[in-house]
């Protein structure tokens, strides 16, 4: 599990077997694919201020924080320094007036978060699940390299998960698609049915990587979460600045009452028909329940949700949702 992770991370994984539609870019992507999107990234905006209408600038998130500061140095007090600078308790020790130096960041460190699990491979009307959760996380890496930020990942599976920690270079970021391309390239309808890998094994690693002032973008279905996974995300919010792409399909908001479907997990199959009462509401309530959980950490941590659908073209939601209008 450690080396398939490894090999992901470094792009050394053999290609996965392929589907008969997996040349069809709204059901996997590759490689080529998420570079054909840098040239459309450069329409995005992730820097601190915000247009008025931008979810991240919303009634619930504060503006983005700007690039915070180093400590560089004690020195001796001098008469035009700023009193507010002065460090008391070093003044107090020593008798004498001692003031910290700090230098501004030049760059901030962002960290996006790629779900790539079985729960992803789905879509009902344009793309799948994790289709619009890599597209949308290429077009964010692109953009905010460019920006002269440095950008790394987490890209994580059903059993692997690969980590490319911040870097102001084009070969973090080529390492960072390389993992997205080859966890995607996984996803397949004869794929072996595992357990997924929770949320919270996932925001451990954030925590470990990015404990502050870091941008963070999660882009997921939020498949498997629990009390913890609540508490994992105050906690990152708290000391970075942590935006949630929720990433959902339409059919969770309007399941259909005559569906006849037949699913598998790869080993057993079974009927399920939705022109049952009872079977509708329990899907129903089901799909939404996940969905308004995640929607009201919005309203009670203040954490920024992009509602992201796998219905609409990846960059036009994103730049509706952060106030930049249609190109």
């Amino acid at each position: 599990m450690f080396d398939k992770a490894a090999r992901i991370r470094t792009g050394t994984l053999p290609p996965a077997r392929e589907a008969p539609d997996a040349a069809d870019p709204r059901v996997s992507v590759d490689l080529a694919h998420l570079r054909k999107l840098e040239g459309r990234a450069k329409s995005l905006n992730f820097l601190p201020r915000q247009p008025s209408r931008s979810a991240l600038n919303g009634r619930f998130a504060s503006r983005m924080r700007g690039r915070g500061l180093n400590f560089e140095e004690l020195r001796d007090y001098l008469p035009s320094d700023d009193v507010r600078s002065i460090d008391w308790k070093v003044t107090a020790r020593t008798g004498k007036p001692y003031v910290r130096v700090f230098t501004e960041e030049r760059d901030r460190p962002t960290l996006i978060v790629v779900d790539q699990r079985m729960s992803m491979f789905f879509g009902s009307v344009l793309n799948m699940k994790s289709v619009t959760a890599a597209e949308c996380a290429a077009l964010a890496a692109f953009r905010i390299l460019d920006q002269g930020d440095r950008v790394g990942g987490i890209v994580f599976g059903d059993e692997t998960i690969a980590e490319i920690r911040p870097q102001r270079s084009r070969a973090a970021l080529n390492r960072f698609l390389t993992a997205i391309a080859d966890a995607n390239s996984q996803l397949r309808a004869d794929a072996p049915n595992v357990a997924p890998m929770g949320l919270d094994r996932v925001l451990k690693s954030v925590s470990r990587i990015a404990p502050r002032n870091h941008l963070i973008l999660v882009f997921s279905d939020f498949d498997v979460i629990t009390d913890l996974t609540r508490k994992l995300v105050s906690g990152l919010s708290r000391h970075n600045d942590l935006v949630l792409g929720l990433v959902s399909d339409p059919m969770a908001d309007d399941l259909p009452e005559d569906l006849h479907l037949v699913i598998s997990d790869g080993q057993f199959q079974a009927e399920i028909h939705t022109g049952n009462k009872t079977v509708h509401r329990d899907l129903r309530e089901m799909s939404q329940g996940r969905l308004a959980e995640v929607l009201d950490w919005q309203r009670t941590l203040g954490v920024p949700v992009l509602p992201l659908s796998s219905a609409e073209d990846s960059l036009t939601q994103m730049r509706r949702l952060m106030g930049l209008g249609p190109r």
